[in-house]
């Protein structure tokens, strides 16, 4: 199954998107909300997981604003230099802005149920928040989002799914970081939050410095159950 690339348009401009597609007629669709690398072959491949589960999976160029296309690995120091340096000039709220309009882009598909999630990893993770927080997305999933902290604020708007994978060592998300977000929403009736003890930022990127399989596999398959339980 090859993935496509398609353009979205707004009125703030055109950015793409790689799409990729189930074999059935009529699907939900997931956005996949990128890391600091980009729509690189590492979000690729987790779009086609999805769609091989059973969904239309989007992944916008949320970058497009500072620079379109951007497509880097985690393996050198110049693209870990480049990451954070994009990661320092993104504005989260434009972020918010252009998944808002890909959600109803790819609602609109003709192939699209008409539900619509989103999963996001790392910088995608806080983005997820924020998307289940000033978004119609129907439910939201979040990998060590970095910053949820300082967003807590806006979880009373929260009235749809939201879950939130925590890595317990996370070096990006401190401990102290950590029992905010534990704290503030352990109550809250639309959130679920799962910690994984032992485990750094991003366990769940394959191939990367502190990928966890076993971590990943569950925390995989409790967004896979999530997804089939609210997107249905």
């Amino acid at each position: 199954m090859a993935g496509e690339t398609i353009t979205i348009t707004t009125q703030d401009g055109d950015f793409t998107a790689y799409v990729a597609r189930p074999s059935k007629p009529k699907a939900p669709a997931v956005v996949v909300i990128q890391e600091i690398f980009g729509v690189n072959a590492v979000m690729r491949e987790i779009a086609d997981g999805l769609a091989d589960q059973g969904y239309i999976a989007i992944c916008p160029d949320l970058f497009w604003r500072i620079e379109p296309g951007v497509d880097i690995t985690d393996k050198s120091e110049a693209d870990w230099k480049k990451a954070f340096e994009l990661f320092n000039a993104f504005d989260p709220d434009a972020g918010v802005k252009d998944i808002a309009a890909v959600i109803d882009h790819i609602r609109a598909d003709p192939g699209c149920s008409g539900k619509v999630g989103a999963v996001g990893y790392c910088l995608g993770g806080l983005l997820a928040f924020l998307t289940a927080t000033n978004t119609d997305a129907d439910a939201s999933v979040g990998y060590y989002g970095v910053g949820i902290e300082n967003r807590l604020g806006e979880a009373e708007k929260l009235e749809r799914p939201l879950m939130l994978h925590i890595a317990e060592e996370d070096q990006f998300v401190p401990k102290e970081a950590q029992a905010i977000i534990l704290q503030t929403l352990k109550n809250h009736q639309h959130v679920t939050v799962h910690s994984y003890a032992g485990c750094d930022h991003a366990f769940a990127r394959h191939g990367g410095e502190h990928y966890d399989e076993a971590a990943a596999k569950l925390a995989n398959g409790r967004s896979l159950a999530f997804f089939q339980q609210h997107l249905a």
